[in-house]
């Protein structure tokens, strides 16, 4: 009788890991601890919920690199993915999905599944018999957490993550603000009209930048450090390094055309993204806070056209635990001192809704491998999930480990490319040409045709 999957967490992770074992002909046991024990974060019992925004990030699969894990992902049969697509909202070149719909389906999905259960509540030990995947995420169990310290001997790292707020779209005064896509990107006139704008003068951006650095923030816990992620910095975090850092980041105003004033280019430009299917709910772009909520609502409504907002989730701020995985973790992402336990997901050091699912995914397969007794051969470095999972397991410098997203930085170089920004597109898709031949090798499928010569055929 073949052995059981145990997978602790229902994230994104856990939730991929189980579909990609199940489908290669494991029993597997999800122990998702929602929503007998509840986190700050989540609002549901659904697997898979997405607690912060609601994108994808990239969905270009030739110049971008988690656009190319977006397409490594569709090629495995990737639960996550196939339920993205389905739930897809329109957002310019991005992948954003319709968060409830999405979850909901994740988990009627998993539930369906005749080799899949699942079973609430809290583990707080490390087993020592049997085959796991530990995909619990940034806000593991207290429980748990300590009892992964206990056996690694290291202290578990923690960075923080805040949340951006989301706004009822009907609350915004559009006299002010208009929908375009940055450089009007998008296939559709759905896509091209993507995000909605709010444009600032210099005074105005100005004085939203002094409200900003005075607004009351929250205080952390003692013991507690602000170790942030930079790719999702606070952003009155952004603003104490610079007073154009944010001008420059999500507020940069560059590809955009004020539809209530054509000649008078904005200073700077808040941007919202629909956050549901029905348009109702609009998240706002790059703006995670640690900001008290009494202070949020009196900066943010600072915003040329969001004067009288009203807000369906204000920002927060929380913990992230991850592990030292380049020292912990072995070439499969097994716990070296207890190899019957993988991780899996945001815990490993990956940042990203896409990044965690991939893992999952990879320690899915791994595990059904281990358990069916069929050997996996070598996962190819130069796919961006090889990329990935050897930078995690040792390809990065344990001393200064920190999370980290899917980029091209992480890929060997192609030999008698130029290097600097002239080359890069060409680069980039001789990266994404190489790792998708690669990826389906490795899956054993034929390898795609040339994108070009496809459409020619």
């Amino acid at each position: 009788m073949t052995e059981k999957l145990h997978i602790i967490g229902g994230g994104m992770a856990g939730s991929e890991a189980a579909w990609q074992a199940a489908e290669a002909g494991v029993d597997v046991v999800i122990h998702e601890m929602r929503p007998k024990v509840e986190t700050f974060a989540h609002r549901t019992g659904n697997l898979a919920e997405m607690v912060c925004s609601n994108s994808f990030r990239s969905d270009d699969d030739e110049q971008n690199a988690v656009g190319l894990l977006h397409w490594e992902m569709r090629k495995a049969n990737g639960l996550i993915m196939g339920m993205a697509d389905k739930h897809k909202l329109p957002a310019g070149g991005a992948l954003a999905v319709d968060r409830d719909p999405f979850a909901q389906s994740v988990t009627d999905a998993l539930h369906a599944h005749p080799r899949v259960s699942v079973e609430a509540g809290e583990i707080t030990e490390l087993p020592s018999d049997g085959h796991w995947i530990i995909a619990t995420g940034p806000l593991t169990s207290q429980g748990l957490g300590k009892a992964i310290q206990a056996e690694t001997g290291a202290d578990a790292l923690a960075f923080f993550d805040a949340i951006a707020p989301i706004v009822y779209t009907e609350s915004i005064n559009m006299d002010v603000a208009w929908f375009q896509s940055r450089y009007d990107k998008g296939e559709t006139e759905e896509e091209r009209t993507a995000y909605l704008n709010c444009p600032m003068s210099k005074e105005q951006y100005d004085a939203f930048i002094d409200a900003l650095l005075a607004a009351d923030k929250k205080e952390f816990h003692e013991g507690e450090t602000a170790g942030y992620f930079d790719g999702c910095l606070p952003i009155e975090v952004m603003a104490e390094r610079g007073r154009d850092t944010l001008r420059f980041g999500p507020m940069k105003p560059v590809g955009l055309t004020n539809a209530h004033d054509p000649e008078n280019k904005p200073y700077a430009v808040v941007q919202l993204r629909r956050d549901n299917a029905l348009g109702t709910l609009l998240n706002i772009v790059g703006f995670q806070t640690k900001m008290k909520y009494g202070a949020q609502t009196e900066v943010l409504r600072m915003i040329p056209g969001l004067e009288e907002a009203s807000f369906a989730r204000l920002g927060g701020i929380h913990r992230n635990t991850f592990i030292n995985s380049p020292t912990l973790l072995d070439a499969e992402m097994r716990l070296k001192s207890k190899p019957n336990i993988r991780f899996a997901g945001q815990i490993t050091g990956v940042e990203g809704y896409v990044e965690s699912a991939a893992m999952g995914l990879l320690a899915g397969r791994f595990a059904a491998a281990e358990i069916l007794g069929k050997p996996v051969p070598d996962l190819p470095q130069d796919t961006a999930m090889g990329a990935l999972v050897h930078h995690i397991t040792g390809g990065a410098d344990a001393k200064t480990f920190q999370p980290m997203n899917v980029n091209f930085g992480l890929f060997r170089p192609v030999d008698g490319l130029k290097s600097g920004r002239r080359g890069r597109k060409d680069r980039y898709k001789a990266y994404t040409d190489r790792a998708k031949t690669a990826w389906c090798d490795w899956l054993g499928n034929e390898a795609p045709a040339p994108k070009q010569e496809a459409e020619d055929a």
